[in-house]
């Protein structure tokens, strides 16, 4: 009995707006039964099943929403987020390749070592500068790691290494970096981005779609 009388009450209440308040009114109501209906599907449905649709539609809405609205969606922030994630993942169409570098040649392996094992005071970057003669393009690093990993160290040293001049030189040396970051709507964004080696800060050079010799 109480329930109809506030029914009642509630449609009288809603009767006394005008044309144009009352499909605002109607408005907030249609938003709070949904709402409403929200909640009772979260009481029910322990994991919905979307679409690539829905996730679409739900992920590009959440950048049109405020934050303290976003508990109108059923799943968290960080479920939209992966989502989106995805989104980016698909948009490039090139092959996957396993991370890393590809594997060396063991013909060239084999021909490090025995530069390694016959010219011990040969360091890495002239064992490199050797194999470029042989038209054998590979880094020092490489080199580096194949001969420590088969127990040859590096040749005596004649001077200042690569690390402790890094170190000394830190101070007054900038590193630059280019990368490209995805917006909510799958644009692409070209970022350039500068970094002090002594401090580590970082400088923002410029982000733009479309970059070009400017």
């Amino acid at each position: 009995m109480i329930r109809s009388l506030f029914y009642l009450l509630l449609r009288r209440v809603l009767g006394l707006f005008r044309s144009n308040e009352r499909v605002a009114a109607e408005a907030e109501v249609e938003n709070a039964v949904l709402r409403h209906q929200v909640a009772i599907l979260r009481r029910q449905v322990k994991r919905p099943i979307y679409r690539a649709s829905d996730k679409a539609f739900l992920a590009a809405a959440s950048g049109f929403l405020r934050r303290d609205a976003w508990n109108s969606f059923l799943v968290r922030p960080e479920t939209l987020l992966r989502w989106h994630r995805q989104l980016v993942a698909g948009k490039w169409t090139w092959p996957h390749r396993p991370p890393g570098r590809p594997p060396l040649d063991p013909e060239v392996r084999e021909l490090i070592l025995r530069m390694g094992r016959e010219k011990p005071r040969w360091g890495y970057m002239r064992i490199r500068g050797e194999l470029l003669k042989l038209g054998v393009r590979v880094s020092a690093t490489t080199i580096a790691t194949v001969l420590r990993r088969n127990g040859l160290g590096p040749a005596p040293r004649r001077g200042l290494g690569w690390r402790e001049f890094l170190r000394q030189q830190a101070a007054g040396m900038v590193a630059c970096d280019f990368l490209t970051v995805e917006t909510i709507t799958l644009r692409t964004l070209y970022v350039l981005v500068w970094i002090e080696l002594g401090t580590r800060r970082v400088h923002l050079g410029g982000a733009t779609s479309k970059p070009d010799g400017a």
